[in-house]
């Protein structure tokens, strides 16, 4: 009978310990998301720029002191300078024709192209950016396609606005299942806990255990969600990792991080107040 119960005490245990671990898991991708979301959200703004249209015939050293100028400004993460044949080239590549066999020339201008810091790709920074730009002679235009800038800003804004909803729904639901995944470890020890308060013991001491082991499953549980999380991270890295590299070094400390304070504290937390529930219930209640 006693090798028995002790199975099933054990066996409870393992399965919370396993519950807590995959709530945590998803807890822990949700974190990954939300931390990565302004890195990719910053790597799509990087992409915004603009063109620096420069006038006919200026000299390329002149040009060149221009960029310089530019890329010492703030609102600047990258710039090229694109001469007259370059233009040409990437024209006849896009357009697949010869313009300058039939025209006898080339009419495209050198363009100095200005990527943007993330914190300046928007409609009202580029305004102010290009009424700045108007004291180089050597500029003849500053072009840049605003609705586009503004679609993306809309399109950023709203997906940030559905993680967030959708975030902090799930967050609720995790920390939900982790307190019924406990309370339901000490429901099977309601009967003891009430006997300990019967013969005398003080609450702190009955809640002691409990609540220590539930942190012990708690930490093991956050180990184990933790070691799959990054499981994942590293396999997802080596097949996107082209395009957007996802593994920084700030992001997985603070994941791993709130995992394990997660699976602690929440499960400090369920134990005591789960113990606490049952102390003040009357033991006759504890049938139903």
């Amino acid at each position: 009978m006693y090798s028995t119960g002790n199975k099933r005490v054990r066996g409870s245990y393992f399965v919370s310990t396993i519950s807590i671990s995959l709530v945590l898991v998803v807890v822990g991708m949700l974190v990954f998301i939300l931390l990565n979301a302004k890195m990719v959200s910053d790597h799509v703004k990087r992409n915004i720029g603009f063109s620096v249209i420069v006038k006919d015939g200026t000299k390329e050293a002149e040009i060149q002191r221009v960029q310089k100028l530019l890329d010492m400004q703030p609102f600047v993460y990258s710039s090229e300078y694109i001469t007259k044949a370059a233009a040409a080239e990437a024209f006849k590549k896009e357009m697949g024709e010869d313009f300058e066999a039939i025209l006898g020339t080339n009419p495209l201008l050198p363009s100095i192209e200005i990527k943007l810091n993330p914190e300046y790709a928007n409609s009202d920074s580029l305004r102010m950016i290009e009424k700045s730009l108007g004291r180089f002679d050597v500029i003849q235009e500053v072009y840049y396609q605003k609705s586009m800038v503004e679609s993306i800003n809309d399109n950023i804004r709203r997906i940030s606005l559905l993680f967030l909803v959708v975030g902090a729904a799930l967050v609720l639901i995790s920390f939900t299942l982790i307190r019924n995944t406990i309370h339901l470890a000490v429901y099977s020890q309601r009967f003891l806990i009430k006997t300990m308060q019967l013969v005398g013991a003080k609450p702190f001491f009955i809640c002691r255990p409990f609540v220590a082991g539930s942190m012990w499953r708690g930490f093991f549980g956050a180990l184990i969600a933790n070691a799959v999380l990054l499981g994942v991270i590293f396999f997802a890295q080596k097949n996107v990792g082209d395009v957007v590299d996802i593994i920084h070094l700030n992001t997985i400390l603070t994941m791993v991080g709130f995992v394990l304070l997660s699976g602690v504290l929440l499960s400090f937390f369920s134990a005591w107040f789960s113990v606490y529930n049952y102390l003040k219930r009357d033991i006759n209640d504890l049938y139903f």
